[in-house]
């Protein structure tokens, strides 16, 4: 696997240049993509290198540079500071830094969801319709947890993608989408959710040793009804049987913006004895990814491994710190496609899953205009790297 890239057929002729934006709070992801890019581009052969639609192909860096300066005010305005005249244009975006910080009148201001997705506007708009192509990989979709309307309420997704489509966005990768039916706001536009299944299976590969990869010692559980087709396809790869909670809650009160949770109700085959891989989009405080490894281990499950694509952390480690201590869980692996805290980095509890090389792949294969269909199905990856760790070839 480890020419892969080598094996694709990527003799097409490119849209256009190749031009990275990394957005500040997504620089560090982005100058690792860029790294991945350099690094195949000087390598792979090719007999129309020279020729004049592989201009630009060859560079010591796709990266482009731009910036978003603010007023003392706190508005701001975005600039480009080169050519994108022509460009395959990909815009990184994480709107979930809230580490970066702007002054206001004075004051230091986080930046929310909101400002990095007014940020991306003002990029998108400093482009002013010159490039080529314009592609938004934006990893935790802006607004994805407001994907329907169930009262008199906004439907903020729905209205952001139809905003960026307006403004000359031809396609939207992200990853992991809430609900992936959002893509029906802009039917004519591309969007792919991408999902990091091997990412996981090849982190947890790595870091633990002894498991036995079947259905008699291992099954995948989805914390609630919703997650079922991450833990479906994960699943049926692995050859594993898999559970399901159902959250039955008190939809008589709101309780955080939320109705609470009385109680959790399994559905699935005994789990006494057996590792667990639970699986979810997100973890957002960590409750229920807790109460949901309490419930297993009161049922004598064997160790538990969570699975969440975004790891937000918004109330903190402590209870996962304590949560570990107790033995309840033992790893929580989370991919680096948001911010991650220098804190989050050093838990013992914790594995970072590095999506840079997956994402090159993407940016590669598309600025070729060929299929990435088979980055979306990681069905073969993922059996070759479990036949690697059964036989012992798997490094740490």
């Amino acid at each position: 696997m480890a020419n892969r890239e080598e094996k694709r057929n990527l003799e097409t002729i490119p849209v256009g240049s190749l031009g990275i934006i990394a957005l500040e709070g997504c620089s560090s992801l982005g100058e690792r993509i860029d790294q991945y890019l350099v690094k195949w581009r000087t390598e792979r052969e090719s007999e129309h290198k020279d020729s004049l639609a592989f201009s630009g192909y060859q560079r010591s860096s796709y990266l482009l540079s731009a910036k978003v300066p603010r007023f003392g005010s706190g508005e701001a305005k975005g600039m480009i500071l080169e050519s994108v005249r022509g460009t395959d244009l990909y815009l990184l975006v994480d709107v979930c830094n809230y580490s970066l910080t702007y002054r206001l009148c004075g004051q230091e201001n986080h930046m929310s969801p909101d400002d990095h997705y007014q940020d991306l506007k003002r990029i998108i708009a400093a482009v002013g319709g010159k490039a080529r192509r314009i592609t938004v990989i934006m990893p935790y979709l802006y607004e994805s947890r407001q994907h329907k309307r169930s009262a008199r309420e906004s439907l903020d997704c729905a209205l952001a993608l139809q905003e960026l489509a307006r403004m000359g966005v031809d396609n939207i990768i992200t990853f992991d989408a809430h609900d992936p039916r959002v893509q029906n706001a802009i039917p004519l536009n591309g969007f792919e959710t991408v999902q990091p299944a091997y990412q996981f299976i090849k982190g947890l590969l790595r870091h633990v040793k002894g498991l036995q990869i079947d259905a008699g010692h291992m099954m995948v559980i989805s914390p609630d009804e919703g997650g079922m087709k991450r833990a479906i396809y994960i699943a049926n790869v692995l050859g594993l049987d898999m559970g399901m909670f159902y959250k039955r809650r008190d939809y008589t009160r709101v309780v955080d913006g939320r109705n609470p949770i009385v109680a959790h109700e399994f559905l699935g085959t005994s789990v006494e004895g057996k590792d667990m891989i639970i699986i979810d989009d997100m973890i957002s405080s960590g409750d229920s990814i807790l109460e949901t490894a309490a419930a297993l281990k009161a049922r004598k499950a064997r160790k538990i491994f969570v699975f969440a694509t975004f790891g937000l952390f918004t109330n903190g480690l402590e209870k996962l710190d304590r949560a570990y201590e107790q033995g309840i869980i033992d790893k929580i692996l989370t991919t680096n496609l948001i911010y991650q805290t220098p804190e989050l980095l050093k838990r013992e509890w914790y594995i970072n899953c590095d999506m840079s090389k997956y994402i090159a792949y993407i940016i590669d294969t598309l600025n070729h205009d060929s299929s990435i269909s088979d980055l979306l199905n990681p069905n073969e990856r993922i059996q070759s790297i479990v036949a690697r760790y059964k036989s012992g070839e798997l490094e740490g």
